[in-house]
């Protein structure tokens, strides 16, 4: 009868447990079409399950114990005198030290791996892309191309880009899930990240962190594709009658909620050193050489 009682625990604790992380497929962060993506669910599974090692036995021990001394059982050992035990003191004592350790070589290693300034190692040619955080939309300056676009990004897959990002109002962070990597936009700095697609898709990008009224719509997509079809996509970019001068900026950094995706067939050259440089009194802090100049997010 007990053992069954016990059974029965264990397999109700079981299914609420499949039920609890039964909606996890659903988030993009454990979907990753990028190496960076990968990495960084890689070190999330892993750190879970070292510290499962520790949460799992104490809660079936809690329950085992729960069980064992329970006021009707009669023939458990009744002993009021004890007060130690030196294998329960090694065992409390060793394993979460083992874990601490662990996670720390681990959490050393990675850190440095997935730096959000660290380029990514390729033998394709990087693309540059500039990244203003507006309200309540994204901006997206592609320099060597001379274009520019609003809430829709886009590269070719198993291509790095080089994002140099910032902002033109409140902080904000910038976010593509399923590729990785989370760093924040500030006024007046630059900080840098570097994303690749291994696949081809239309990925969710967001702001995430709250940044005022329009935050819940101040999403963008990434289009991963092929060669060919990034250079469709720069074609009828360029083929837009809009551009992008710093008059034309004024206007376009107005705040604004729901934003359509649009399009700059030409832009100002100057324009993302002018934002930041707005804020400095004109100048640029070069935060790729002095990284305490500006925060980083996870790589």
């Amino acid at each position: 009868m007990k053992g069954k009682t016990l059974r029965g625990s264990i397999s109700f604790l079981s299914a609420g447990l499949v039920l609890l992380l039964s909606g996890c497929s659903n988030l993009d962060i454990l979907n990753p079409k990028g190496s960076v993506g990968l990495a960084e669910r890689e070190l999330i599974a892993t750190s879970t399950w070292a510290m499962l090692i520790v949460v799992v036995p104490v809660i079936a021990l809690t329950l085992l114990f729960a069980w064992r001394y329970r006021a009707s059982n009669k023939s458990a050992d009744y002993r009021p005198g004890w007060v130690h035990s030196t294998g329960i003191e090694i065992a409390i004592w060793t394993i979460p030290t083992l874990i601490i350790l662990f996670l720390a070589v681990l959490t050393w290693k990675t850190t440095h791996e997935l730096d959000p300034y660290k380029p990514l190692e390729s033998n394709v040619k990087p693309i540059n892309v500039e990244v203003v955080a507006l309200d309540w939309k994204w901006l997206f300056i592609y320099p060597d191309l001379g274009i520019a676009s609003v809430n829709q990004l886009a590269f070719p897959v198993g291509t790095p880009v080089n994002f140099v990002i910032t902002s033109d109002t409140v902080m904000n962070s910038f976010f593509i899930p399923q590729l990785g990597g989370q760093i924040y936009a500030m006024a007046g700095m630059q900080t840098r990240l570097h994303l690749i697609a291994d696949e081809a898709g239309d990925y969710a990008g967001t702001a995430a962190n709250f940044s005022g009224k329009g935050f819940s719509d101040m999403k963008f997509r990434a289009l991963a594709t092929t060669p060919e079809g990034f250079n469709a996509w720069v074609a009828k970019v360029r083929a837009s009658s809009d551009n992008l001068s710093m008059d034309r900026y004024h206007t376009v950094s107005a705040p604004t909620e729901k934003e359509p995706v649009r399009y700059f067939s030409t832009v100002d050259p100057k324009l993302f050193h002018n934002i930041i440089a707005r804020y400095n009194n004109g100048n640029v802090l070069d935060n790729m050489k002095d990284a305490n100049c500006a925060p980083k997010g996870k790589g």
